[in-house]
């Protein structure tokens, strides 16, 4: 039996099998098909079946990470959406917050953009609850049927639910949810108290909207796999017109995935579910290899997407954006800069050289993939500098460098730039474009980006490792096997993971050690019965606590671990003091020994966790010498044109040592070997490269 890990990217799909018994693994790709991406999913599980000459009912279990919900809010498609909230707060979304991209010296110039929901389509109703949940209006039922009846007779099927302080108690929303139910029974509707039970009216209001708005495409997208996922499986062999259901897992944000069953219920959870898993993925390698702190940089055709892995562990941020729109859901923090291998070099106004974030994606694609593409990408400039083979995917997708040379040199002639200086540059600018990505996830985090090693996945994320080396100072480069399919990979390193959250702010000398403990068990409930559902045991079932905590005044927080253990004085002091130390750590002071600056706690946190059995890295053969993976050799363009050998990656073995300049191929991904750099197969098949001593 088999387990079958695939991220769908802009470019191509990843595929990656392991063996259940042996732990062996097989890795494919196969074009991604963005007018449909089951197409290329069911593609990609079909070719890698036959790759190991299994049939479909071989397959114990899929899990994919998707960019539907993502793409949807990126290329802005959020139509036909309606909103109800609490009377007098029909403006929140026009109001939003006042913070300016780029800083207040921008605001002269910034205009804000549209709202998710224009300002005709949000209506409200009578009722209000107080910030306890207490009622001090009742819920006008009258009129909410008439706004139900409204938005059923204006065809807006698609509708967010928010009202004021729902967080504290959810009756007004399951009440209105019940009155659209019976009158408008055709509409999606999200509701704040199951999306985000939490305060800050305007983030959750966001946050619902963004759930209502995908749920359609994904409930329609989840559906129509898991049913082409049932036709790979043979009817049962006592004839009857049955098949068995493959268990079908889909990847959160939080680093977690969750059944089809259950992530239609909560779709929002989806976004950023592909470089999630790359993250993961990276954090397991690496910490296997014995870099527990590591930046990760993962190249796919349409973006880089970077993060930062402490003792295993990606960064988890509340604070996320997707597009323009804030989700407080929790998310692996990731920083996404438009430098694929997709990304098209253009002139700006001013007659300056400029790449991305507007990509040829999967079609046309870059020029060299003759395609139709008219603008030279990335990955054109890689080809003419001789950085990539006239070829990927093992001979799969041949490239035509003639087509690029011509995009790149006529684009060298606007420039005024000699043909190598235009494709370099066109290099330089995507390298400085990831380093400042990579910049912003440590320097924000207050980590010295200098004290760590860069993990290189994707198809395009390891073509300027050591480039990055230089311009970061970084300790080194870690490139795994088959980095091309490392997100999928990550995919079978994931175990079950659902978020339960409830404000409740109350300062440190105010907190009842009861109600703390009232609300960490009803989280926990919750969690519980999620993960029966999944189909996991009592004994299985793991639970983490966390809180989130503030200086009184602050307007953000903190979060840090509640240990296991009873809710008593001990423990909450405890957590104080965690928050003190990671106050330090973040922003380089603390008020421990003020007595004027209290703590104050604001919500309280639950993650239930399912573990799902991981496939084992495993170690490579010694190796007998580089040179015998030598397949030949070929001019590459670095500072020069230098005649460069050309390795067969998957021929090298441990303890192999590689002097540059030198070019790395294998099926899913190349990685050019600059001079003054050296790379070493460590015992895991990783090349570690590092300056040369």
């Amino acid at each position: 039996m088999i387990r079958i890990g695939i991220d769908t990217g802009g470019t191509f799909t990843d595929v990656v099998a392991v063996d259940e018994e042996t732990g062996e693994l097989a890795v494919t790709k196969t074009p991604s098909t963005p007018h449909d991406p089951a197409v290329g999913f069911m593609t990609g599980v079909r070719k890698v079946l036959a790759d190991l000459g299994l049939g479909g009912d071989a397959v114990s279990a899929v899990s994919h990470g998707t960019t539907v919900a993502t793409n949807k809010l990126l290329e802005g498609k959020v139509e036909n959406l309606g909103f109800i909230t609490t009377e007098g707060y029909e403006f929140m979304l026009e109001i939003a917050r006042q913070s300016v991209p780029d800083g207040y010296g921008n605001s002269y110039f910034w205009v804000k953009p549209a709202r998710i929901v224009p300002a005709h389509r949000v209506k409200t109703v009578p009722g209000r609850l107080a910030v306890d949940g207490s009622e001090i209006r009742p819920f006008d039922a009258g009129q909410a049927m008439v706004v139900a009846e409204w938005f059923r007779d204006q065809g807006i099927n698609t509708i967010g639910v928010c009202f004021l302080h729902s967080y504290a108690d959810d009756a007004h929303e399951l009440a209105m949810r019940a009155i659209l139910a019976e009158v408008h029974p055709e509409a999606t509707v999200s509701i704040s108290s199951e999306v985000l039970r939490e305060y800050r009216e305007y983030e959750r209001s966001v946050t619902t909207l963004v759930d209502a708005a995908v749920k359609p495409n994904i409930r329609r997208y989840v559906e129509n796999i898991a049913n082409r996922l049932v036709e790979l499986v043979e009817a049962d062999p006592d004839g009857l017109d049955k098949r068995r259901q493959i268990p079908f897992y889909v990847m959160k944000s939080n680093g977690g995935v969750l059944s089809a069953e259950e992530v239609v219920h909560q779709p929002i959870t989806t976004v950023l579910s592909g470089p999630a898993a790359g993250a993961l993925g990276a954090a397991v390698v690496a910490q296997k290899a014995g870099f527990p702190q590591v930046v990760t940089c993962d190249g796919g055709g349409t973006s880089t997407d970077v993060t930062v892995v402490i003792d295993g562990h990606p960064a988890l941020t509340t604070e996320g954006h997707v597009g323009a729109y804030p989700s407080k859901i929790p998310m692996i923090d990731v920083v996404t800069v438009g430098a694929g291998g997709g990304s098209i070099a253009w002139i700006s106004p001013e007659g300056t050289l400029k790449v991305g974030p507007q990509s040829a994606g999967a079609d046309p694609g870059p020029m060299c993939y003759a395609g139709g593409g008219t603008a030279p990408t990335i990955t054109d400039a890689h080809a003419v500098l001789g950085r990539i083979p006239p070829h990927l995917l093992g001979g799969e997708v041949p490239l035509d460098v003639d087509i690029a040379a011509s995009g790149v040199r006529d684009l060298a002639g606007k420039l005024a730039l000699g043909f190598e200086a235009c494709a370099t540059g066109i290099l330089e600018i995507s390298a400085w474009n990831q380093a400042n990505a990579l910049r912003q996830v440590t320097v924000n985090r207050g980590l010295d980006v200098r004290d760590f090693t860069m993990v290189t996945f994707g198809g395009s994320g390891s073509l300027l490792a050591c480039r990055l080396v230089d311009i970061l100072g970084l300790q080194g480069v870690l490139v795994p096997l088959n980095p091309g399919n490392l997100s999928a990979y990550g995919l079978l390193t994931v175990d079950v993971r659902n978020d339960y959250v409830q404000t409740a702010v109350a300062r440190q000398s105010q907190l009842d050690a009861t109600h703390v403990r009232a609300v960490f068990d009803d989280l926990t409930r919750q969690a519980d019965a999620a993960l029966e559902r999944e189909g996991f045991l009592a004994e299985q079932r793991v639970f983490v606590r966390t809180a989130d905590l503030r200086y009184y005044g602050q307007a953000y927080e903190v979060r840090v671990d509640v240990s296991e253990g009873p809710v008593d004085a001990d423990l909450m002091a405890a957590v104080a003091n965690r928050f003190h130390d990671e106050h330090k750590a973040l922003y380089d002071y603390d008020f421990r020994d003020d007595v004027r600056q209290e703590v104050e706690w604001v919500n309280l946190r639950v993650t239930g966790i399912g573990p799902i059995r991981k496939p084992e890295v495993r170690e490579v053969a010694k190796g007998s010498g580089a040179d015998g993976a030598r397949t030949g050799s070929r001019r590459v363009y670095f500072d020069d044109w230098v005649d460069t050998p050309v390795y067969a990656r998957a021929a090298l073995g441990a303890g192999d040592l590689v002097q540059g300049p030198a070019v790395f191929e294998e099926f899913s991904s190349t990685v050019p070997l600059h001079p003054g750099f050296e790379a070493r197969v460590d015992d895991y098949g990783n090349l570690v490269i590092r300056r040369s001593s």
